[in-house]
């Protein structure tokens, strides 16, 4: 279904829900979380005189305070090397960060870690330093008060909730094809060599011809065109990527399986589920607490305007968001750990892989923290779990963000919705209402819990902009891309957005490279 579709079924649900349901409308409160768009949109507006601010210097400048940044400050901090860390957001982690809701703690974007695997040390060192890993005889014990409860997923399909995510095979032929998926998926992991993070993985003229096509033309081609198995493969790319199967590249939708846990459906399991860390704040926190021993060297509410390297230095003017006033600070280097796109405008010297590499496509992502002030009432089948998905929709769901707590008590439910929208709708959800907004997501909720809408009595939203970068075809393959892996001068780069995809590995190890990569000479 098309984004005009979309927006007029969410315009007719909202309407429904307005006159049916009117009664609580006007009741539920909210708005929206995070900066003001106003802060990241000021690069547009005049810049301030270059006299103008105090001046203030390091030996390094970070610029973004998401997981690359923290991770780049984290192991300048272990090497003893001066650094400053610039970031718009009054809170440090980026899309990892979280909120409170009623008092309840809620992630704003990314909610789950997978346990890394064998290409993901620098995570899990930082996991065993923060105390959720340790080594007894030469295995791996996790801490399992943060890895996620059972039930760990459910599918809401054909009027009843069934456990985990891949529709049933209700047919022969959907059964067959999902069998070759996971053949296929096999193949490319013992062949070809996937990897998180990704430039750890050999890229072969096979990987470059899976890159340059869509993932859709690619399962075309293999013939899986099973309904079933199409809406999870594409489930699961919105999911990742924040677009469809016929948006991303075949090397980006055989890399979702390839690089972790494969493709297991019925008749072809593992033991056990995917394990995955999750906490009610999300991925927050793991990022409160890569940030709490740098808060000296963090300035926040800091949004960059200009970037300008030279011979010597790097110098950088920002704008105080709490002071209102213009901040000038000069460094040795500098690494910036924002978006691609975003660098770009902040540097004032033309880079030709930059300007190459930033024209990649970010999807935008509404999260929307919905609190009822009692449980839903729940359809057949299995009970509530914590990611909680309808099948053919095109929201992806909702995760309980109580979940973790094991409470006791039966407090107020949160939920915690998200959907991946398509790049065109970017400016209505900029400029939406947040009412609006609220409403479409408790139409969506409503698919699943005709009574949550009447419950609902807070609804907080957060709009990511450019929420992820979209592996299109030829992105991983871009040489411009690969280049900006390597220091350019003075400048180094640390972001997700240098593997073509956002998750947590690809940030992290980004960050540990671009600090590895500082050299005074």
């Amino acid at each position: 279904m098309g984004a005009g579709a979309l927006k007029r079924r969410s315009v007719l649900a909202a309407g429904a829900l307005l006159t049916g349901c009117h009664r609580f409308a006007p009741h539920f409160e909210g708005g929206w979380l995070g900066a003001s768009v106003a802060r990241g949109h000021r690069l547009r507006a005049p810049l301030p005189k270059a006299g103008d601010g105090p001046l203030r210097r390091a030996d390094v400048l970070i610029v973004g305070g998401g997981v690359a940044g923290l991770a780049c400050a984290r192991e300048l901090a272990r090497r003893g090397i001066d650094f400053a860390l610039l970031d718009l957001e009054d809170e440090a982690g980026g899309n990892a960060r979280g909120a409170l809701v009623a008092g309840r703690p809620c992630p704003l974007g990314a909610h789950y870690l997978p346990l890394p695997g064998r290409d993901s040390g620098e995570v899990y060192r930082l996991l065993e330093e923060l105390g959720l890993a340790r080594r007894e005889l030469g295995r791996v014990i996790w801490d399992e008060r943060q890895l996620c409860h059972s039930p760990q997923e459910r599918l809401f399909y054909r009027g009843q909730w069934l456990e985990g995510l891949l529709p049933p095979a209700e047919d022969k032929a959907t059964r067959i094809q999902y069998r070759q998926f996971a053949l296929l998926v096999e193949t490319a992991q013992r062949t070809l060599g996937f990897a998180i993070p990704t430039r750890r993985a050999k890229w072969t003229p096979s990987h470059a011809v899976l890159d340059a096509q869509t993932f859709a033309s690619w399962l075309d081609h293999q013939g899986l065109t099973a309904p079933a198995l199409r809406w999870y493969l594409d489930y699961c790319c919105r999911d990742d990527y924040g677009a469809p199967a016929a948006e991303v590249s075949a090397w980006a939708g055989l890399h979702y399986f390839a690089s972790r846990h494969g493709f297991h459906p019925p008749g072809m399991e593992t033991a056990e589920r995917e394990a995955v860390l999750t906490w009610p704040e999300g991925n927050a926190w793991l990022t409160r607490r890569m940030a709490e021993p740098l808060r000296e060297r963090l300035h926040l509410g800091r949004t960059v305007l200009q970037v300008n390297p030279g011979r010597q230095s790097v110098e950088v003017l920002a704008w105080n968001e709490g002071a209102d006033t213009p901040e000038r600070w000069s460094a040795r280097q500098a690494v910036l750990a924002t978006p691609l796109f975003i660098a770009r405008k902040l540097i004032t010297e033309k880079m030709a892989a930059l300007e190459a590499a930033a024209q990649a496509r970010h999807a935008p992502w509404l999260v929307a923290n919905v609190l009822l002030h009692e449980p839903p009432l729940e359809r057949p089948g299995l009970s509530m779990a914590w990611d909680n998905v309808r099948y053919g929709a095109e929201s992806l769901g909702y995760v309980d963000a109580g979940h973790q707590a094991l409470r006791p008590d039966r407090p107020p439910v949160l939920l915690t919705y998200y959907e991946a929208l398509a790049t065109s709708r970017r400016p209505e959800l900029l400029g939406g209402d947040w009412r609006s907004w609220s409403l479409h997501v408790l139409a969506e909720l409503g698919e699943l819990h005709p009574d949550a809408p009447h419950k609902v009595s807070r609804v907080e939203l957060m709009r990511w902009g450019h929420g992820m970068s979209i592996p299109t075809p030829g992105l991983r393959s871009s040489a411009a891309l690969a280049s900006l892996n390597e220091p350019q001068g003075r400048l180094m780069f640390a972001h997700s957005d240098l593997a073509g995809y956002s998750v947590f590995e690809e940030a992290y190890t980004a960050g540990i490279n671009a600090a590895r990569s500082i050299k005074f000479v």
